[in-house]
């Protein structure tokens, strides 16, 4: 059940953030994208889940319904104000079965705890999310994820602003995801961590630089084009000619 993407191109303002992108993620792998800041990363992310307008190219998902691919925004992303509870968040991996209004059940109610269990946070079940630390709220957010049950996992900068003790235990919950036959695709901008813990890499500056095993990929010349193409890119408006069509297909 891969997700492929051809010639996919997002702009923001007419100029491209993303240039014409062709890729495939293929089921019960590991991927890494990664690049520096300002390659695109995000935007590449946003664009396989449909969230913003594309220029060219789309995004199909094959014997794919939505439901099976779950989104893990950054947390600057969320709104921590909201009067919700740790317990109410995580329930919120159950909208594709129930809606905004459904009821949720007794078996349903049991799985969102297992979830918060799973992530050290089922103590705390009835908590404000408001009241949460970054590292506890990031977990309450792997937790929505696991609830929702989907085969592609779609993470945005999942470590960022947690602390290592938070990030160890998060990456063994993706470790049992991917034994489990999951997809795992997250944006990453820690080098050692991409090498350590995923088996693919995908290296962007905007455009693709080169994409397979994490150890072909993630070496020091791979980086350099990387770094020298953004720096192109970047100084000429004018470096992409794209003509508006499709975004996301299942």
């Amino acid at each position: 059940m891969p997700i492929h993407v051809q010639n996919l191109t997002v702009s923001y303002r007419h100029h491209p953030a993303i240039h014409h992108i062709n890729l495939q993620f293929e089921q019960a792998q590991s991927y890494a994208i990664f690049g520096p800041n300002g390659a695109g990363k995000s935007t590449l992310l946003k664009a396989l889940m449909g969230l913003v307008k594309t220029d060219t190219g789309k995004v199909t998902f094959e014997n794919l319904k939505r439901a099976d691919i779950a989104y893990l925004p950054q947390q600057s992303e969320v709104d921590r104000t909201q009067p919700m509870t740790v317990f109410e968040l995580a329930a919120m991996g159950l909208w594709y079965e129930i809606g905004f209004f459904g009821r949720v059940t007794a078996a349903q109610k049991q799985r969102v705890q297992a979830a918060l269990e799973r992530v050290n946070l089922g103590g705390v079940a009835q908590k404000n999310i408001g009241a949460l630390s970054n590292g506890q709220f990031q977990r309450v957010l792997f937790a929505r994820m696991l609830v929702q049950k989907a085969q592609f996992l779609l993470l945005d900068e999942p470590f960022n602003a947690v602390d290592a003790a938070t990030t160890s235990a998060l990456l063994d919950v993706l470790q049992e995801c991917l034994q489990q036959g999951k997809t795992v695709i997250a944006v990453l901008h820690d080098y050692e961590q991409v090498r350590a813990n995923f088996a693919n890499t995908v290296m962007i500056a905007r455009e693709v630089i080169a994409c397979g095993a994490t150890t072909d990929v993630l070496t020091e010349k791979n980086l350099q084009t990387a770094f020298a193409t953004l720096q192109q890119t970047g100084l000429s408006n004018q470096w992409c000619q794209t003509t508006p069509t499709t975004a996301v297909e299942k």
